[in-house]
């Protein structure tokens, strides 16, 4: 197992770690009128370590079964991931071709602190086909050629790199919590809370724009 593969792998998890729906479902948790919402947030971090590592393990073996069948099967994995995040990255500039309300983004009611790894679950698995940096390093380790259960190490190395800062939100929540909620509740009210998002042509443009880059790099992959 190179250096280098171990930098790669490091370097596209953190990419990753950047992750808006992660890290929102962690923070919405320690603001939830809640008995336990430090316990809540924790089981939340657990569902998407889970939930990354399970799908991570699930591409990792198809992948590596199409590049034994075709030498060119990888290709095809980077090419489907570079369209999907294409695609959302289109859909995203269209709707701001419109005024529309954004809704307010809340718990839901069946959360608690045990159901809250499903939560994690949810949440994470319907933000992965966006995280297309996982599908380069799941290539990249097949490629390695560094035997089944070396890669799936590597996987669950990325799996917490891609949870490394729901996990310091969290330190930071069961540490200084009172604190750390107003601070939480300033940035809701700026970006979770209901608001009039009004047409932005430019906003558009932007999107529409970098969904054709990402499909660019999806066709000459």
């Amino acid at each position: 197992m190179s250096a280098a593969l171990l930098a790669t792998v490091a370097g596209l998890a953190l990419l990753d770690a950047l992750n808006p729906a992660t890290i929102a479902g962690v923070a919405l948790l320690l603001l939830a009128p809640m008995a336990h919402p430090v316990r809540a947030a924790a089981g939340f971090v657990t569902g998407a370590y889970l939930t990354v590592l399970a799908l991570g393990a699930v591409v990792y073996a198809g992948a590596d079964t199409a590049a034994e069948a075709a030498g060119n099967g990888l290709v095809w994995v980077r090419r489907i991931a570079f369209t999907i995040a294409a695609v959302a990255l289109a859909v995203a500039g269209l709707r701001r071709l419109r005024d529309r309300i954004r809704p307010a983004v809340t718990v839901p009611r069946w959360v608690t602190p045990l159901t809250a790894g499903l939560l994690g679950l949810v949440m994470t698995g319907a933000d992965l086909p966006n995280a297309f940096p996982y599908v380069i390093a799941i290539e990249r380790i097949v490629g390695a050629d560094i035997g089944t259960g070396r890669s799936l190490a590597v996987i669950a190395g990325y799996a917490l790199v891609y949870c490394l800062p729901c996990l310091l939100l969290l330190v930071a929540g069961a540490a200084r919590g009172d604190r750390v909620r107003r601070r939480l509740g300033r940035l809701y009210e700026r970006l979770g809370a209901e608001k009039k998002q009004p047409r932005s042509v430019p906003l558009a443009a932007g999107y529409l724009a970098a969904a054709g880059a990402v499909l660019t790099v999806a066709v000459l992959a």
